[in-house]
């Protein structure tokens, strides 16, 4: 599991261990948190300090492993926007060094997790994979041209799987880089108005990790190879919703406050799931309602 120590990547990591396979994580540990490598740790899971971008530490890793799930990968779209180069180096040239490393080391199987922002501002909803790739972000760009380079990869014998993810939420998610429900759960538990920036009319599909997790699964025991899923709920739901449930759940008397746009947001994602419930047998468990109580509860309990 590359990016093992993030977010998503840890989360996986720890949902795969907890089924019997044996997991490690590669990680250069420079945005990973320590939560992440506390759970890591309790549940035996090892973390190789390794850069994507060296090919060396690659080699290594993936010597004698029969899957990778790659993960790293910088995620903020407002960032990407301001430090483009950076964005390009380690989310494209990361994932080239990652495809180039299954294909000579015999991996049976490479996960690359990619983003519904490869997509851009849809015309049509919902967004099937068949759709137009016109990202507005140099965040979605990059994993787009992670997707190309994992496909370039495949010409020569590399097996693949993309998975294109909505918005993943869940326990554990930092507010720094990305989570409007985190921040808007961080918020409201402290009694102050979620923040919402435009109008609150963009809508967004959103999906628990653990049913991200489960999709990784499904990909390694179906035996798919060279597809591309969307990953959501296939259920939208608009940013002023989101923060209605969220205080009506949290038993809260507030409003949400409203800034300027941020630069590089796409206004609407709605996901069509059907390939991924015919090939893979997927379908969401979780719930946003539930989803949403459940991190209401760990906030109050944890915090």
């Amino acid at each position: 599991m590359t990016g093992g120590a993030g977010f998503i990547g840890h989360n996986v990591a720890m949902f795969l261990k907890e089924r019997g396979y044996e997991v490690f994580v590669l990680d250069n540990l420079k945005r990973a948190a320590d939560f992440a490598l506390k759970r890591l740790d309790m549940c035996s899971i090892p973390v190789l300090k390794g850069d994507v971008l060296n090919a060396k530490a690659l080699k290594a890793a993936v010597k004698g492993v029969d899957v990778v799930v790659h993960a790293a990968a910088y995620i903020n779209v407002e960032e990407s926007v301001r430090k483009p180069a950076m964005y390009f180096e380690n989310n494209v040239a990361g994932t080239a060094n990652v495809a180039d490393a299954c294909l000579r080391g015999g991996v049976r199987l490479l996960v690359y997790l990619s983003s519904a922002a490869v997509y851009g501002d849809p015309v049509v909803l919902p967004i099937s994979e068949s759709y137009p790739t016109r990202p507005i972000s140099p965040y979605g760009l990059t994993k787009l041209m992670g997707e190309e380079a994992v496909k370039f990869y495949s010409q020569r014998g590399l097996k693949y799987a993309v998975l294109r993810l909505f918005n993943v939420y869940g326990q554990w998610q930092s507010s720094a880089y990305a989570g409007v429900i985190t921040r808007f759960i961080e918020r409201t538990h402290a009694g102050k108005p979620p923040i919402i920036y435009g109008d609150g009319l963009q809508t967004r599909d959103f999906i628990h990790v653990y049913d991200v997790a489960r999709a990784v699964q499904r990909c390694i025991e179906k035996g798919v190879e060279n597809e591309t899923f969307n990953i959501a709920s296939g259920k939208p739901i608009t940013v002023n919703g989101l923060a209605d449930l969220i205080i009506k759940l949290a038993n809260q008397n507030l409003k949400p406050l409203y800034v300027k746009p941020r630069s590089g947001d796409v206004k609407h994602s709605h996901a069509d799931i059907t390939r991924a419930e015919k090939l893979l047998g997927f379908k969401p468990e979780i719930s946003l309602e539930n989803g949403l109580r459940e991190l209401l509860d760990f906030r109050a309990t944890c915090f």
